[in-house]
């Protein structure tokens, strides 16, 4: 069985290389401006194969250039391209800029089958970084949240906290009538619920957290961006589960 993988282990490489393995071969190519390596399924006519027994992918499906000193990913097949943090990049949209380390894409091919192309970029030192085996832990990047904010995305997102199998956000109706139960005195409504959490996905875009403005999710939006929103503040242990005592007065 081939266990190789590019997170586990990276060969030396020119600063600024890309490095991309599938189950098809591995091949390193120098950081030269305007080089590009094509991926997909037809082996003759590109550099990396990928998924070449399933006919849903396509026999081109992507393309890596190198351009204004990084490398970037764009999409020339039928199906998205799966990126970490849950981002899709599809066929005639923008490239995406890869960073520094380690990248995993996904096409979702026949039958749910998944094919893996693994990516990485090599840094300033040509090399995997260092490992850190004794180095403190460093903690998540948590959020700032005012106490008006904290409360509300915790009524907002209980059905994350509460490890619902797919949780999607309470409505904005139905958090206002909560809100109003906790805080009869705080004027909570519909109004000021979609006000304060759109500050809030203001706040973190302009910080960096990706898919919490409507250009970055597509149309229809529904309840992507404050999915989005929710999932980031989870993750980074912003909200968490013993967060649900907020509402123990109203259970």
């Amino acid at each position: 069985m081939n266990t190789e993988s590019l997170a586990r282990d990276v060969p030396r490489a020119a600063p600024g290389a890309v490095v991309a393995l599938a189950v098809s071969g591995r091949i390193s190519v120098d950081p030269v401006e305007g080089r590009s390596v094509r991926f997909g399924r037809n082996r003759p006519d590109v550099e990396v194969c990928v998924g070449e027994t399933d006919p849903r992918v396509s026999r081109q499906h992507g393309l890596l250039t190198r351009r204004a000193g990084r490398w970037w990913v764009t999409n020339t097949g039928r199906l998205p391209i799966r990126l970490p943090k849950t981002r899709w990049l599809f066929r005639d949209e923008d490239p995406v800029p890869l960073p520094d380390g380690y990248t995993p894409l996904f096409i979702r091919g026949s039958h749910d089958r998944e094919h893996l192309l693994e990516l990485y970029v090599a840094g300033e030192d040509g090399h995997h970084p260092a490992t850190r085996h004794s180095a403190v832990t460093q903690p998540p990047k948590r959020w700032r949240l005012t106490p008006d904010e904290h409360l509300l995305l915790v009524v907002l997102g209980q059905r994350y906290l509460l490890h619902e199998a797919n949780p999607q956000p309470v409505s904005r109706q139905h958090a206002a009538e909560i809100l109003n139960e906790l805080q009869p005195d705080a004027g909570w409504g519909v109004k000021r619920v979609e006000h304060m959490v759109a500050d809030v996905r203001a706040r973190l875009s302009a910080a960096g957290v990706h898919g919490l403005l409507r250009e970055e999710v597509g149309e229809p939006v529904g309840n992507a961006l404050n999915d989005n929103l929710l999932r980031e503040l989870v993750l980074s242990t912003t909200l968490v589960p013993p967060d649900l005592a907020l509402l123990d007065p109203i259970s």
